[in-house]
């Protein structure tokens, strides 16, 4: 397995970032005591050969113990993504983008970030997604058509910060 890429720097929103390290906090301070406490009290009931509760638990821990792993994993490889990083000029990581969907003549406002932090419900899309990457490097009034499973889409750059 190449772990090449796996090893390369994580730039990250300063939100990205905070949310990371808050998720991690949380899964080491709140969540892994939930779960001690759940193992416990079904250690309580005897025989854990049968015992579901206990089953749940641990397959519950050994969930959060691996994302604590993956989590610190990231965060070793992660570099906070500064405004001055980028320019306005250009469409690049962290940039807030406003695109005219050609088609249904329709704005759309998307936050180009990597794919840890993306979530489309907050409208934050990821540099590697389909838009992502076919809006990369694009400047304001620039057009682009974007491929993807449910068709191919037009859109324009109408600003950048």
């Amino acid at each position: 397995m190449d772990n090449t890429a796996y090893n390369d720097e994580l730039l990250l929103t300063k939100d990205g970032l905070e949310k990371l390290e808050n998720e991690l906090n949380h899964l080491r301070t709140v969540k892994r005591k939930e779960i001690a406490g759940r193992i416990k009290e079904a250690i309580s009931y005897g025989d854990i050969t049968d015992n579901s509760e206990y089953e749940d638990a641990k397959n519950e821990q050994a969930f959060v113990e691996g994302r604590i792993i993956t989590l610190e994993k990231m965060l070793r490889r992660a570099r906070l993504l500064e405004k001055s990083d980028n320019d306005d000029s250009n469409v690049s990581l962290g940039s807030r983008v406003r695109l005219k969907d050609l088609n249904l003549n329709k704005d759309y406002e998307y936050t180009i970030v990597s794919t840890a932090e993306a979530d489309p419900t907050e409208y934050k899309i990821s540099n590697e997604s389909p838009v992502g990457k076919a809006i990369i490097g694009l400047a304001v009034g620039e057009q682009v058509e974007v491929k993807v499973p449910a068709g191919t889409f037009k859109y324009k750059i109408e600003a950048i910060n």
